[in-house]
């Protein structure tokens, strides 16, 4: 009786996106009519910069030869250049799992197996992955440019400064004589203890001059 073990392929999918404020809505409805059942699809929230993410680091432990893993673009999976060539090698040849970047026909690991089709796909996925790190760097150094020209235009950036209560002074003066502990003066001024003695430093130089 032939007993031969039939090998079931699973399919999954991972989705990034750069921060909370980005929708994920367009990568989940992609995989989810690539078929890709909804307990297998993976998200990550955050920068690709490089694979230290939770939720793909999970989808690693269950990956297993021969499953199917569909990402809809390849920045979806990084945007570093040497860190996406060799996070597909990885995924191919040492765990040896399918991967289909679903707007780029050519990077679908299924097909051309043969020298031919394996040199055209690592050519694509060269030509894809150094696209994916220019844009990067470009929106890097627009970001700086803007900022540089906003600071030029008197922009000011970080918090903003925590101005002391009207009674500071009165406060300070309770808080010299023992009248009042310094728990309740920071309460009271809405600040930290670091924040007070700062303010407080600034007061004196100012009586000073």
């Amino acid at each position: 009786m032939n007993t031969k073990k039939v090998v079931i392929h699973i399919l999954y999918g991972y989705i990034r996106v750069s921060s909370t404020d980005q929708n994920e809505d367009r990568q989940l409805r992609a995989l989810g009519e690539a078929g890709v059942p909804k307990q297998n699809l993976y998200t990550d929230k955050q920068s690709g910069k490089d694979f230290e993410r939770p939720h793909y680091k999970q989808l690693l432990r269950r990956l297993r030869p021969g499953d199917l893993l569909y990402i809809l673009s390849i920045d979806r999976l990084g945007r570093n250049y040497e860190e996406i060539q060799q996070q597909w090698r990885f995924l191919t040849k040492e765990k040896s799992v399918d991967i289909c970047v679903l707007d780029m026909p050519l990077l679908d690991t299924r097909q051309g197996k043969d020298l031919m089709g394996t040199f055209i796909a690592d050519l694509v996925l060269q030509i894809l992955s150094f696209v994916a790190q220019n844009e990067r760097e470009s929106i890097r150094k627009r970001q700086e440019m803007g900022i540089a020209a906003a600071k030029a235009r008197g922009v000011k950036f970080g918090r903003p400064t925590k101005l002391p209560p009207t009674n500071f002074e009165q406060l300070i003066e309770n808080w010299e004589k023992k009248k009042l502990p310094l728990a309740e003066v920071v309460k009271i001024c809405n600040m930290s203890e670091a924040t007070f003695y700062r303010k407080l430093r600034e007061y004196r130089l100012r009586k000073k001059s």
